[in-house]
């Protein structure tokens, strides 16, 4: 664990990466929320439950549930968890699709990258299945919304 506030905890004092060890942490319940936003023309937003590859808001909720069970495959340093939930949430606006993913487990380490992966999988799903008729998407604003941790 990191002695100071702002140091790296995948950075050990000889300065070679390495994987936390949480094995002396006691478990706790652990949620976490993270956003993102395509961006796309209106008429993409209108068509997108009837895109040519298929219904791309279900296709992309379902990859970013399939991606928050693989984060520990995708990023070289992150533990695998058992989560016990993972939502995606995607919202249609003018212009724009907003996405919320939840991701929870008992753990002894923090399921915020499984809510960031999930959200940037979800994205990229709808940008893979919009790009031939939209070519100015835009995935933005991935961001962490909140962490909770409880004793159990």
């Amino acid at each position: 664990m990191p002695e100071r506030a702002g140091e790296l905890s995948h950075v050990d004092p000889a300065g070679d990466v390495r994987m936390v060890d949480v094995g002396a942490k006691p478990l706790s319940r652990r949620d976490a929320r993270a956003a993102a936003r395509v961006r796309m023309a209106p008429e993409t937003v209108a068509r997108l439950r009837d895109l040519p590859k298929g219904d791309a808001l279900a296709t992309a909720r379902l990859a970013g549930i399939m991606a928050a069970k693989r984060t520990a495959d995708l990023i070289p340093l992150c533990h695998p968890l058992p989560l016990t939930h993972v939502d995606v949430e995607l919202t249609l606006g003018d212009g724009v699709v907003d996405i919320e993913a939840s991701a929870s487990t008992t753990a002894q380490t923090g399921v915020e990258m499984e809510a960031l992966v999930a959200v940037s999988l979800a994205a990229l799903t709808l940008y893979d299945m919009a790009k031939a008729i939209d070519k100015e998407m835009v995935v933005e604003g991935v961001r962490l919304v909140k962490k909770t941790k409880e004793p159990v």
